[in-house]
């Protein structure tokens, strides 16, 4: 899979990632807005060429409030994602090319006041799903949000992965509807941080076209 060619489909404003990508950066906003004043943290995993995270906060005025760390295994991912934050002058956004499924890459930004887990859910197996959101616990902060993306073709897991988020403190803040074409969700940490376990594994990604997830 060529990942960089994958985010062409971006740039047609029609395109089911186009349209799911404004429903994220919509997300984004909100989460930003209902943060508390002062200084926050972000982090994102497989977070790509940065497109969700970067475009918002490009003209937000929580920006210059924003600590983020974009973690992406594509180097030419990274690279663009590093090129976009430069030409916006967002000098407090960190670009790591490295495996986002370590949690030893988020040491010193967690709990994070949002957490982007944006095209990761559908590149991975199911018991990974539930694996990475028990994580998640370790990632946010109480009351902080987590976004993420599913595809809702059969089989839709998004059921199951909302009732995993529930389980685990998880307050259910916004989904897309079923026919949507694509699926967003929002869930906000009702619980208690844990602290960091680094040198584990939250997920191994495997890729959609791997997996059948199309």
């Amino acid at each position: 899979m060529d990942w960089q060619a994958w985010h062409d489909e971006y740039d047609d404003p029609g395109s089911r990632l186009a349209r799911r990508l404004r429903v994220v950066q919509q997300r984004i906003r909100l989460a930003l807005d209902a943060c508390p004043p002062g200084p926050l943290r972000l982090v994102s995993l497989c977070a790509g060429q940065g497109r969700d995270l970067l475009e918002v906060l490009d003209g937000h005025p929580r920006r210059d409030d924003v600590l983020a760390r974009l973690v992406e295994l594509d180097p030419g991912n990274t690279a663009k994602a590093e090129e976009k934050a430069g030409a916006a002058g967002l000098v407090q956004v960190e670009v790591i090319t490295a495996d986002a499924a370590l949690t030893d890459h988020y040491q010193g930004m967690v709990p994070a006041d949002i957490v982007l887990a944006c095209g990761v859910f559908g590149n991975i197996a199911g018991e990974d799903v539930e694996r990475t959101i028990a994580t998640f616990a370790q990632l946010c902060r109480a009351g902080g949000t987590v976004v993420w993306t599913r595809h809702r073709r059969p089989p839709d897991l998004v059921p199951q992965i909302c009732r995993w988020f529930e389980e685990r403190g998880f307050h259910l803040e916004w989904l897309s509807e079923p026919d949507a074409g694509y699926g967003v969700g929002a869930h906000r940490f009702t619980g208690t941080p844990q602290p960091l376990v680094t040198g584990e594994r939250m997920f191994t990604f495997v890729g959609y076209d791997l997996l059948g997830n199309g």
